[in-house]
């Protein structure tokens, strides 16, 4: 079933809700009419992922903690996370220091989930009898999905939509909620940013389908 934003009317939820609680979620579940959405009633709730592990965007890292000024790749390094990285995909780094400073990010279902998400017949012999199925990792529009504080769950033109990922960025000056941290990455913690404060950006464009 396509996710729901905790807070938002049952109206919108059954629509395309934006005004709730933010949640991350499943690609292949989380937005209307993706690939395994089995919700032909309306009802909204298990495309929504909680991980408990701070990926989010309402996660905020400061620049001075305990009073001690630092660059937010190293503050972000610190938190045990990985600066420009977009979650859900495979990272590469750029050469350090700072450590932890995502250069590229490469779609790669198998960082999602186990064996990619996905599997095909085999068709090699002589084992494809022993082995009738074998992984084939989703490699285009796998990502976690982000929702809510002004953020659409849904992207795209349906009735299949995809949504929108997201980017560990920092803030270069005073970002309210709704507004640019960057170009292309907004802002959807719910508070203001101030200068240098990293935070799970919302991208403002749209996955491509899971495929």
């Amino acid at each position: 079933m396509p996710a729901g934003l905790p807070g938002d009317s049952a109206v919108n939820n059954a629509a395309n809700p934006n005004a709730g609680r933010p949640v991350i979620f499943d690609p292949l579940s989380g937005p209307k009419g993706s690939p395994l959405d089995r919700d032909p009633v309306g009802k909204q709730s298990t495309g929504a992922l909680s991980t408990g592990i701070g990926i989010g965007m309402n996660s905020l890292f400061f620049t001075n903690p305990g009073g001690v000024a630092e660059a937010p790749q190293i503050t972000v390094q610190k938190a045990g996370f990985n600066y420009n990285q977009e979650p859900g995909t495979k990272p590469t780094y750029a050469a350090p220091p700072p450590a932890g400073v995502v250069q590229t990010n490469f779609t790669d279902g198998r960082y999602m989930y186990i064996g990619g998400g996905r599997s095909s017949a085999n068709v090699a012999t002589p084992d494809k009898f022993s082995v009738p199925f074998v992984a084939n990792p989703y490699v285009t529009g796998i990502a976690l999905l982000a929702a809510g504080n002004g953020g659409s769950r849904d992207a795209g033109a349906g009735p299949a939509f995809t949504g929108f990922g997201m980017r560990l960025l920092a803030a270069t000056g005073a970002v309210a909620n709704g507004n640019a941290v960057a170009a292309g990455y907004t802002n959807r913690s719910g508070v203001g940013l101030v200068n240098g404060q990293s935070v799970f950006t919302s991208e403002t464009a749209a996955t491509a389908a899971p495929a």
